[in-house]
């Protein structure tokens, strides 16, 4: 029998989905020390600490990436597997989801431990009230230190992260939704130059002292607009379908989006994503799944965080049956949040990266240089021009490995 002739066309599609494992890092970057992530390892630790069968993950090759340990290896992997390094100069969810989408962040996003007085003055103004807090704190724990403040005074709180964004707090009964949001608004439209966090989120809650219950089902962030086109930019320009699942529209303030799909949850947003690749769009499902990185990364629960993982992996089956006959799925992360690790912000590491569906060659794909590669790969498997940032690998997709 005759050699099989090696394929030099790259692969195509119908639909690509790309779902955003948010924060499921598979090991340390090479300058993590730099960012005071020396030994990070989101996905290995989180295992360690939390043993967990994840066994449809396992069988497209999860446990055959890189630097991934406590995952175990098949002998066949279903899918293309491997890792990405960050080029851009930050750790953050829209630095990284940003960049998959070919936007390189030269400077990270500003951050701070306590924003500067004019900054205030200006919010303040802006809610004709005082504010509390002004420091960086976890959500749930500001809420015990100022939550019974907030009811008394009608202040609403202000607080921070490691990441770049100016988060508040009100209780409904106290702050109606809507004048929450407005707040938000015009805090985004002060926070420029030298103060232009990332994202402003409005975080609001109701319960009473002891038991506050933060409404994640009507959080909303207010992002900065991307400064350049992406992806979904040339996507859509060139009339193909962007469908944004959970908190992508916010990510990308709109920006490129034909559709904008906001859950609740992770349940909700598989379910989700799950209708629009059934529908087969001719584009591209982009989804995000936060819990994991916002219920158990920087709660640093890493018990919580396999059980996400697991519960993930059981949807696996459902994803790949609704491929079709013309569809790919990516699943990538943006940063890591290993819940192990000292403190509760992002870890810089290595993202996932695992390639499955119609036409989809199983193999190790080389560490990518940039995680700008994805979104230059979604562009020529929906047959796009990209002249930006990242190098497709469409044609590896399908190439048998040598």
């Amino acid at each position: 029998m005759p050699a099989r002739r090696p394929r030099t066309a790259p692969l195509t599609a119908r639909t690509v989905t790309v779902i955003v494992l948010d924060s499921v890092g598979v090991g340390e970057l090479p300058d993590a020390a730099a960012f005071g992530d020396a030994g990070a390892h989101t996905l290995d630790h989180t295992l360690r600490a939390a043993p967990t069968d994840l066994p449809h993950l396992s069988a497209l090759g999860l446990g055959s990436v890189p630097s991934v340990t406590e995952v175990p290896t098949v002998s066949e992997p279903e899918a293309a597997y491997g890792r990405m390094r960050a080029r851009s100069a930050g750790k953050d969810t829209t630095t990284g989801h940003w960049e998959l989408m070919g936007l390189v962040l030269s400077e990270p996003f500003p951050t701070f431990t306590r924003f500067p007085d004019e900054v205030m003055r200006a919010f303040d103004a802006a809610t004709g009230r005082a504010h509390l807090g002004n420091l960086p704190a976890s959500g749930t724990a500001i809420l015990d230190e100022l939550g019974e403040e907030h009811l008394a005074t009608g202040a609403p709180i202000v607080y921070t992260s490691a990441d770049s964004v100016l988060q508040v707090a009100a209780h409904v009964d106290v702050v109606p939704l809507e004048t929450l949001y407005a707040w938000c608004r015009a805090a985004r439209e002060f926070l420029t130059g030298p103060h232009a966090v990332a994202r402003v989120i409005a975080r609001p809650f109701t319960g009473e002292p002891g038991a506050w219950r933060r409404l994640g089902e009507h959080r909303k962030d207010y992002s900065l607009a991307p400064h350049a086109p992406t992806v979904l930019d040339a996507l859509a320009s060139a009339g193909r379908e962007v469908v944004g699942v959970g908190k992508i529209g916010d990510i990308f303030a709109g920006s490129g989006l034909t559709r904008d799909v906001h859950v609740a949850n992770d349940v909700e947003g598989v379910d989700r994503t799950l209708d629009a690749m059934r529908e087969a769009p001719h584009g591209l499902i982009f989804t995000n799944l936060v819990e994991f990185d916002a219920l158990y990364g920087h709660r640093r629960d890493p018990a919580g965080y396999a059980r996400a993982l697991a519960a993930f992996d059981a949807r696996l089956p459902e994803l790949r049956e609704a491929l079709g006959p013309e569809g790919v799925l990516m699943l990538v992360s943006d940063h890591g949040n290993d819940p192990t690790h000292p403190g509760t912000d992002h870890t810089r590491e290595h993202a996932l990266l695992l390639v499955t569906g119609a036409g989809v060659v199983p193999r190790p794909l080389p560490t990518r240089d940039t995680f700008a590669d994805v979104g230059a790969t979604v562009a020529e498997l929906l047959g796009v021009a990209w002249s930006g940032s990242g190098t497709s690998f469409a044609l590896a997709l399908a190439q048998e490995p040598r």
